[in-house]
C-alpha cells in the first residue's frame, strides 16, 4: 500500500498529462491500462534488484499485485470517463454563461453551489492559466466540491465492492469465468513463471520495441518513413473512398493495424473475436440500410446508442438470472441467524455486504435530495447505473473485451430520451448533467477492476478482506489525486489555452450543459421517445436471443457481448486487429490444437508488454522534454 500511495499521485499526473494536456496516449480508453502494466514492469525490475540485496525487503507477488490493483483503480478514477470529464463540468457553466445563450436563467439557478465553482476570478485563472491552484482563494473555492464529489465516488465504489462481494463466489468458483485480462500481470509476477525464460516472449518484446522505437524516431524526424502500425498507409478511413449513396452512409471505418490489439485479441475466445468484427459491420449495414430506405431524415435513426444500451441491460439481466440461485441462498441466509453462509473468507460477510449496499443507497439518496432531485429520478438513475456496471463487470470477467465504451447511453442520456424532458424537473436535469462526469462513457470503469482484483487474489492465494479495504482506500485517495492533477495542470497551462487539440476540457465541460439547454428548449417528441424505446427493446431482446441460442446450439458463432460492444469508438479502431487475431487463433486451434496455442501465447504477451513499455517511455520522454512524441494508441 505504501508503494501505491507514493505512485498514485505521480500516476494521476501522468494520466492527466497524456489524456488532457497533450492528448497523446490514452491508456484508460482500453481495458488493459498500459501505464499500469508499465509501472508493474518497473516495480518488477526494481524488486529483482532489491531481492539480490535482501530477500526480506523484496515485495512478494501478492504485494506487487496489490499495488497493481490500486494503481489500476487510481487510473480508472483519473481516467478519460471519470474525473477528467467531471472537473471541467464543475466550472464550465458558470464561466461561459451569457445572456445570449440563456444559461443564466435556464441552467445556473439549478446547479448546487456546493458542487460547483462559481467564483469568476477563480475560474478565470483556471481557464486562462494566469494563476495557481495553490493560491488560497483558488484552493478553498475548489475544496468543498472536490470533497463532496470524492465522497460520492467513494460511496459508489464501496457499493460496487459490496456487489462484487456477493458476485465473486458465483462467477469465479461456481461458473469459473476466465478473467482473460488478469493473465499478463499474473504471469509477470509469478515466482513459478517461465515467461521471462521463453524466447518467443522476448521475441515479441524485441520486435514491438524495435517497431515502436522506429516510429517514435520517425515522428521526431519526418525524413524517416512511418511504419503503418496505427493507420494502414493512405487507407486511414475506408469511408473516404466510398462516395456514392447509400454506401457512403456507413460512417467512419478506420483501417488500423495495432500490434497490441492483435495480441490482446489472442487472449479472447474465438466466438467473441468473430462477433466483434462481424457486428461492427452489422452496425454499418444498418446505417446503409437507413439511407437506402429513406429513414435518414428521422433524428437519431437507427438509434445505435439505444440498441447498445438495451444490449448491456440484456447482458446484466441474463447474468443475474443465471446466478439467481446463489442470490436466493444469500438472501435467505441474511435473515437467518443460524444459517452458515460460509463467507468467512469472502471480502466481506454477506450480511455486511447487504447492509453496506443499503447504507450506500441511503447516503446517495440524501446526497441527491440535497441537490433537489426527485425520489423517482434518483431511483431510476442509479438502478440503471448499477445495471450497466454489472453488465460491464460480467463481460470483463467472462470474456475480457478490449474496450467497452457505451458512449452517450448512460442513465443521464436514456431517461430524457424515453420521457419528455419537460416532464422532468430542472434540478433533475441539472444533476443528470453533472453526473455526465462519470456517465459520458464507461471505458475506465472501476467495478470490473475490483472483481478482477479478487480473481488475482484467488490465484496467488491472497486474502480478500484486506484487499477490499485497500481498494476502498485507493478509490478515495485516487479521486483526490486525480482532482489534484487536473487542477494543478489546468491552472498551470490554462484549461482553455495551452491544451492540445481538440481541447477536451472545453468539449467535456460544454457537452452536458448544451444538452440540458436542448432538453429545456426542445423536448423530444412522443414519436422519438417511442422509437428510442423500441430500439432499447430490440437490443435487449436480441441479446437474450443470442444468449439463448448459445446455450442451446453448441456451434452458434455469435456472442451477445460482441453485439453490445462493437458499436463503440474504441472497437471501430480495433475491429481489424481483432479480425486478424480471430484468423490467427482459429488457424492455431484448428491445425495445432490447444498445445500450439499455448506454445505461441508467450509471443503475444511479449507484444503487449513491449508496446506498453516502449509506448509509455515515449510519453514520459515527451512530458519530460515538453515536446510532442509518438503515441501508439489510439
Amino acid at each position: 500500500m505504501l508503494v501505491a500511495v507514493i505512485l498514485m499521485p505521480l500516476n494521476a499526473f501522468w494520466v492527466t498529462r497524456m489524456e488532457v494536456i497533450r492528448y497523446a496516449g490514452h491508456p484508460t480508453t482500453i481495458s488493459l491500462f498500459f501505464n499500469v502494466v508499465f509501472l508493474l514492469a518497473v516495480l518488477l525490475a526494481l524488486n529483482s534488484v532489491v531481492r539480490r540485496i535482501s530477500r526480506r525487503l523484496a515485495l512478494t507477488p501478492p504485494e506487487m499485485l496489490s499495488a497493481y490493483v490500486m494503481l489500476a483503480l487510481g487510473s480508472a478514477i483519473a481516467g478519460h470517463d471519470m474525473i477528467e470529464v467531471l472537473t471541467p463540468i464543475l466550472a464550465h457553466a458558470h464561466f461561459y454563461a451569457r445572456p445570449e445563450n440563456g444559461w443564466l436563467t435556464e441552467i445556473i439557478p439549478h446547479i448546487p453551489k456546493w458542487l460547483s465553482v462559481s467564483d469568476q476570478q477563480v475560474l478565470k485563472g483556471f481557464y486562462e492559466g494566469t494563476s495557481s491552484f495553490y493560491v488560497a482563494r483558488n484552493f478553498y473555492a475548489w475544496l468543498t466540491p472536490v470533497l463532496y464529489w470524492t465522497g460520492l465516488l467513494t460511496v459508489l465504489g464501496f457499493m460496487m465492492l459490496c456487489i462484487n462481494t456477493l458476485l465473486r463466489r458465483q462467477w469465479t468458483e461456481n461458473e469459473r469465468l476466465s478473467y482473460p485480462l488478469v493473465a499478463l500481470p499474473l504471469e509477470m509476477v509469478s515466482e513459478r513463471t517461465e515467461l521471462f525464460r521463453n524466447r518467443l516472449f522476448w521475441g515479441g518484446v524485441i520486435v514491438t520495441a524495435v517497431l515502436e522505437t522506429w516510429n517514435g524516431l520517425a515522428f521526431l524526424y519526418p525524413s524517416m518513413p512511418m511504419l503503418p502500425l496505427k493507420r494502414f498507409g493512405a487507407l486511414q478511413d475506408l469511408n473516404q473512398y466510398i462516395t456514392s449513396a447509400p454506401w457512403n452512409a456507413m460512417g467512419w471505418t478506420p483501417i488500423a493495424i495495432y500490434p497490441f490489439g492483435i495480441a490482446l485479441g489472442m487472449l479472447l475466445p474465438v466466438d467473441l473475436l468473430f462477433s466483434v468484427w462481424f457486428f461492427a459491420w452489422v452496425w454499418r449495414a444498418e446505417r446503409i440500410a437507413t439511407a437506402a430506405f429513406g429513414y435518414g431524415d428521422i433524428p437519431g435513426f437507427p438509434y445505435v446508442e439505444a440498441q447498445s444500451f438495451g444490449a448491456y441491460v440484456g447482458l446484466a439481466v441474463f447474468a443475474l438470472f443465471v446466478s439467481r440461485g446463489h442470490f436466493i441462498r444469500i438472501w435467505r441466509s441474511v435473515w437467518s441467524r443460524s444459517a452458515d453462509m460460509k463467507d468467512k473468507d469472502e471480502p466481506l460477510p454477506y450480511r455486511a455486504a447487504v447492509l453496506g449496499l443499503i447504507a450506500g443507497a441511503v447516503a446517495i439518496y440524501f446526497f441527491c435530495r440535497a441537490c433537489g432531485m426527485s425520489p423517482a429520478m434518483i431511483a431510476a438513475f442509479f438502478t440503471i447505473y448499477f445495471i450497466l456496471a454489472i453488465a460491464i463487470t460480467r463481460m470483463r470477467a467472462e470474456l475480457g473485451p478490449p474496450a467497452h465504451d457505451l458512449h452517450m447511453a448512460g442513465p443521464d442520456s436514456i431517461i430524457p430520451a424515453v420521457r419528455q424532458s419537460n416532464q422532468i424537473g430542472r434540478a433533475d436535469l441539472a444533476m443528470f448533467s453533472m453526473f455526465y462526469g462519470f456517465n459520458r462513457a464507461y471505458r475506465s470503469h472501476p467495478m470490473p477492476i475490483q472483481l478482477e482484483a479478487f480473481k488475482i487474489a484467488e490465484r496467488v492465494e491472497g486474502r480478500y478482506r484486506p484487499l477490499f479495504w485497500a481498494m476502498l482506500f485507493a478509490l478515495a485517495y485516487g479521486a483526490l489525486c486525480a482532482f489534484w492533477a487536473m487542477l494543478d495542470q489546468n491552472y498551470r497551462v490554462g484549461a482553455a489555452e495551452k491544451i492540445a487539440p481538440p481541447n477536451v476540457n472545453l468539449i467535456f465541460g460544454r457537452e452536458p450543459w448544451e444538452r440540458m439547454a436542448g432538453w429545456v428548449r426542445s423536448p423530444s417528441s412522443p414519436q422519438q421517445q417511442f422509437n428510442t424505446q423500441v430500439a432499447i427493446g430490440v437490443g435487449f431482446l436480441f441479446t437474450l436471443v443470442l444468449n439463448a441460442m448459445r446455450l442451446r446450439v453448441g456451434w452458434f458463432p455469435f456472442h451477445p457481448v460482441g453485439y453490445a460492444v462493437s458499436s463503440s469508438w474504441s472497437l471501430s479502431l480495433l475491429w481489424l486487429p481483432l479480425m486478424i487475431a480471430w484468423i490467427i487463433k482459429l488457424l492455431l486451434l484448428r491445425y495445432g490444437g490447444l498445445k500450439a496455442y499455448r506454445h505461441w501465447l508467450p509471443l503475444f504477451l511479449g507484444i503487449i508488454l513491449g508496446e506498453c513499455v516502449i509506448g509509455s517511455l515515449w510519453t514520459l520522454v515527451g512530458i519530460t522534454l515538453d515536446m510532442p512524441t509518438y503515441a501508439f494508441w489510439p
